[in-house]
């Protein structure tokens, strides 16, 4: 028989309740682990059908039993009986409506649909299991309830949609389960669900049927104000965090969602940062993959604790005024062949042509985005996040490679598309249907990409010809910057343009200016230690440098260790150097930034027009051989405008004159030599008065003094 080898590919045509020409009707039922099986009700004993583990009954009349009757069936081994109602008196569940939309690509709540979820149905309360598994001869749910054995539990096909069902009746939250597939050729397969919404604690790979009792939000007032944020006009200063390595315990353990929550969020608020960026919290089976190759995309991942821990965490930061945004890696996943990879023994998530499927510098897989149900799959995902767990932002990955069929690969290594081009047209459908669909159901929801390439508006509207983001980290500003940043000052001058050049295109995105992880590691060396010259250069270089950050035109974005200078690359294993903050030069530091964000939160002139040319002005660009930089950043009229001067040499400038766009007395707002931040003190402590002398464009100008490797920042006085 089929159904005891595991290869009929509908249980329900022989399992379950049939009735009978004569009117009556015969119960079969399947349990390899069963000695005898009864009525619960009467005690009427189930035959068991020769050479086979089925069992059935016939009855004249089941009227009196209700549509699944309760069984009871005794332990082959210890002789326990036990009480269950069989799976295969239930009618489907998936509606045809999701169904369509699922095969059209446009069911954005699929979730609700796919995966595994408690349910009571007529009155019986179990768990439904749903996947979509195409072409395939079966699928089964096995787990700690059935001896992880695929005969007991075979689901029922949902026909050309390629959805398979089934409801286990009595099964409760917490179990552990995964699908056994035989594939069209034979092929037997284990994988988690890839729409599981919790995971067991890595090194397990099995799902967890999930607790969906609701979580009791308390961030109403956050929410209403994302509705109407305006976030090109307000600062947006992020603080990058890995959740495993920002704090642990003495035995290296991790902190809890609810201990970060206690330690994290004074912390950023102490900074002055607006929104924490978390790397992928995603389900990952490798803690070194930082969760950037995810196994689990609808699951946070248990390092840290369950769905709701998760929610709460965000809860906090909403409560205490901090936004949240995470990091989502929609660009690629692993080869685990427990998770994604070859779901059913055959390529069905990723593309089938390793020319198109495959990142060999990655090691990893490439969604098939020109799939719907895959397509639906990833931005179902995307609002996923932001629905259930109140994400106020999706840091997307590694965006270019998903624009370009060629992306890091040879003549002959890729297909063109059908135009001959090396644009990936599916993958920019996918980018634009979930931009519309985040930013038209999620007002002031922000969506950033990681876009390494000159592609033009990334951060332009879909229905402008852009892909649609809100922002587009700014690549190019980061590695001129930071390639002249740890230049020593002497050379500095032949490299002026490398911070002069980031406006000849500032105002073609809306850009985030970013100091992330990934310039910290891989023998990078950590910011602190990328700067040239004796320890006291480096310092003054480090403060001068994040000066530079905040008075370019952006929002900004810094990893977590650099607010402090910390000399060692990061490390995922580990946590932050927090005994660096008990020596006064690093604490200088994290002073700086916390009065850096200060006045850029403070200043509309800092942040009002990040994105727009009237908001910035060079006073003088062309200082090469001094290495000096001075600008003013302008808010909206009747805000005070910023200067901002730059010595990016060790040598104090007295007298240097720039000119200023105001008559008024002009006072020294911020000094990065300042005493406090653990620098020489040199600078302006009185107002200073312009002379009616025009200079660089200006009608006024002043003379102001310069520290050594340092930065001032000066606003009409009052």
């Amino acid at each position: 028989m089929r159904v005891q080898t595991g290869t009929h590919h509908d249980p329900f045509e022989v399992l379950g309740r049939h009735p009978q020409p004569d009117g009556g009707v015969l119960l079969r039922v399947f349990l390899p682990a069963a000695e005898a099986v009864e009525l619960q009700a009467g005690g009427a004993r189930f035959a068991r059908l020769a050479g086979t583990d089925c069992f059935e009954l016939a009855l004249a009349d089941d009227s009196a039993l209700g549509p699944h009757p309760l069984l009871r069936w005794q332990d082959k081994v210890r002789g326990a009986w036990h009480a269950m109602r069989c799976p295969y008196t239930f009618a489907p569940q998936v509606g045809e409506v999701d169904l369509h939309l699922f095969g059209e690509g446009r069911h954005f709540n699929i979730w609700k649909v796919l995966g595994a979820r408690v349910r009571t149905i007529d009155g019986v309360t179990g768990t439904l299991f749903a996947v979509w598994a195409p072409a395939v001869q079966r699928v089964s749910v096995v787990g700690d309830f059935n001896d992880w054995d695929g005969r007991r539990h075979p689901m029922r096909c949902r026909g050309a949609s390629g959805v398979w069902e089934l409801f286990i009746p009595g099964l409760e939250a917490g179990h552990a389960y995964k699908y056994e597939i035989l594939g069209s050729r034979g092929q037997l397969v284990t994988k988690t669900d890839p729409y599981a919404r919790q995971m067991f604690l890595r090194p397990e790979t099995t799902s967890r049927v999930p607790d969906d009792a609701a979580y009791a939000w308390q961030d109403d007032g956050w929410m209403e104000a994302r509705a109407r944020f305006d976030w090109q006009h307000s600062p947006v200063s992020i603080y990058e965090v890995h959740a495993g390595s920002w704090r642990r315990h003495a035995d290296g353990s991790f902190y809890t969602w609810g201990e970060l929550a206690a330690e994290l969020i004074p912390y950023v608020l102490d900074l002055g940062y607006t929104h924490i960026e978390l790397l992928p919290v995603a389900e990952h089976p490798l803690d070194a993959s930082w969760g950037y190759q995810v196994s689990g995309y609808y699951a946070p991942t248990a390092r840290f604790g369950s769905p709701h821990d998760f929610r709460a965490f965000v809860d906090a930061c909403h409560q205490a005024g901090l936004g949240v945004l995470l990091d989502w890696v929609p660009a690629h996943f692993p080869k685990d062949d427990f998770a994604l990879a070859r779901f059913t023994g055959e390529a069905v998530y990723e593309h089938a042509d390793p020319r198109r499927g495959e990142h060999q510098d990655w090691g990893t897989l490439i969604f098939d985005f020109g799939r719907n149900e895959v397509r639906n799959f990833l931005v179902a995902n995307a609002l996923y996040w932001i629905e259930e767990f109140h994400i106020d932002g999706l840091r997307v990955d590694a965006v270019a490679s998903m624009l370009y069929l060629d992306y890091s690969r040879n003549p002959g290594e890729w297909v063109p598309n059908q135009y001959g081009g090396r644009e990936n047209l599916d993958a920019i459908h996918f980018l634009h249907e979930m931009n519309v669909e985040v930013h038209g159901r999620f007002p002031g929801v922000l969506t950033i990409a990681e876009e390494s390439t000159a592609w033009p508006a990334v951060s332009r509207p879909v229905e402008l010809g852009g892909l649609g983001f809100s922002m587009k980290w700014n690549m190019g500003w980061m590695n001129d910057s930071l390639d002249y940043i740890e230049k020593d000052p002497v050379y500095r001058k032949y490299q002026h343009n490398q911070l002069t050049f980031s406006q000849m295109y500032a105002w073609t995105e809306n850009f985030v200016l970013p100091l992330s992880h990934d310039e910290v590691v891989h023998l990078k060396k950590s910011l602190l230690d990328k700067m040239p010259g004796d320890a006291w250069q480096r310092f003054a270089n480090l403060r001068l440098f994040y000066a530079w950050q905040y008075a370019h035109p952006g929002k900004k974005l810094l990893f977590m260790g650099g607010e402090f200078g910390q000399w060692n690359e990061w490390q995922e294993a580990g946590q932050l150097d927090w005994l660096l903050l008990g020596f006064p030069d690093h604490d200088g530091i994290r002073t700086l930034l916390r009065d850096l964000n200060r006045l850029y939160r403070s200043e509309p002139a800092l942040h009002a027009f990040d994105f727009e040319p009237r908001g910035f002005r060079w006073i003088d660009c062309h200082d090469a051989d001094q290495s000096v930089l001075s600008l003013v950043r302008q808010g909206p009229d009747g805000t005070p405008a910023m200067a901002v001067v730059l010595n990016f040499t060790p040598v104090p400038r007295s007298g240097y004159r720039i000119g200023v766009p105001s008559a008024a007395a002009w006072c020294e707002v911020l000094n990065t030599d300042s005493m406090f931040y653990g620098g020489s003190n040199l600078g302006n402590g009185r107002p200073l008065d312009p002379q009616r002398r025009p200079w660089m464009g200006f009608e006024q100008s002043l003379e102001v003094t310069i520290p050594p490797l340092g930065a001032i920042f000066l606003r009409p006085c009052g």
